[in-house]
């Protein structure tokens, strides 16, 4: 797609602080994209442009707070709506999940690649579909960079969706006994857990946009079934041996979804990757640090982008310390 044909897509515009907020379509699927322009510096191209995408009943907005860190380092950076979740498409019903999440993001990365050299961030679900990219040797991917990505070593709660569906086809059948109003008033309780390593630095905003991000289309019986669904899928999710893109993988060591060490089993499966544990973050730690998961992103981008224009690449990233 050119540039002048991408415009066409668009529908509506607006702007809050650095941040453009625009609908989009990508492979057939409209969709709302977040970004943040690079600053003109001459004789430099504006690169690596950095692509986000996030988890499982998240939006694009769970990356507000590292894309105004990256807006006042002058980076450019896009984030977007996964179909089925926030402002998005929704999901084919009767259709397997991550083939279409595949596709759209695919047609994504080949729109930015257009401006630069795409590095692609996933956070949870869209950890996995950014290593799944990465076994896609048509893609033009600078680098992947992988963030507490379940189906490799999962925590108890996902193990639990995966393997007892009762409850959930209970629950389904009860909507009068469990109302979904009384479901969201406990998730709002529930969910900082889940979301940050320490609850009492939960902003309530953050955890209300993600729970309304949620259940906007769908009642918390229809939500849990899909959860179940993509449980099954990411059994069969991986092919790591494909996988030729660099590679960081991002394990966090408070995390209550996603066993830390299922970023270390990754980065052992895939020769070449690098790895970075976070020892004291959740399962979100674009949320507990967004500051910091920008200066890791930064640094590990600068260098796939250097590796792709054939220059000096940075040793071995360790530790968010070695990254600050």
């Amino acid at each position: 797609m050119t540039a002048a044909a991408r415009a066409t897509t668009e529908t509506q515009s607006t702007v809050s602080g650095p941040i453009r907020e625009t609908d989009r379509r990508y492979a057939g699927v409209a969709t709302r994209v977040l970004e943040v322009e690079a600053r003109a510096k001459p004789g430099k191209p504006d690169r690596p442009r950095i692509v986000f995408v996030h988890g499982f009943c998240d939006s694009a907005d769970t990356w507000r707070g590292v894309l105004r860190e990256l807006a006042s380092r002058g980076l450019p950076a896009t984030a977007v709506d996964l179909p089925g979740f926030g402002s998005a498409d929704g999901l084919r019903p009767g259709a397997a999940i991550l083939p279409q999440l595949d596709r759209f993001l695919a047609a994504l990365v080949r729109d930015q690649a257009q401006f630069g050299d795409v590095v692609l961030v996933g956070h949870s679900l869209g950890g996995t579909l950014s290593v799944r990219a990465a076994q896609n040797p048509k893609l033009p991917l600078a680098g992947v960079a992988s963030i507490a990505a379940p189906g490799i070593q999962d925590g108890w709660v996902i193990r639990t969706v995966g393997r007892y569906p009762l409850p959930l086809r209970l629950y389904a059948t009860l909507p009068l006994l469990v109302p979904d109003f009384a479901v969201r008033e406990i998730a709002k309780r529930v969910l900082p857990r889940f979301m940050y390593a320490d609850t009492s630095t939960a902003d309530p905003e953050v955890v209300a946009r993600f729970l309304a991000s949620a259940t906007r289309r769908r009642s918390t019986a229809e939500m849990l079934a899909l959860a179940y669904e993509l449980t099954g899928e990411l059994a069969n999710a991986y092919q790591l041996d494909k996988v030729r893109t660099p590679l960081l993988a991002v394990s966090c060591g408070r995390d209550r979804l996603v066993d830390g060490e299922s970023g270390k089993a990754l980065h052992a499966l895939v020769p070449g990757s690098q790895l970075v544990v976070l020892p004291n973050h959740g399962h979100c730690p674009q949320l507990d640090d967004p500051a910091g998961i920008t200066r890791l992103i930064t640094r590990f981008a600068r260098s796939c982008a250097k590796r792709a224009n054939r220059e000096a690449v940075q040793a071995p990233l360790e530790t968010l310390d070695d990254a600050v």
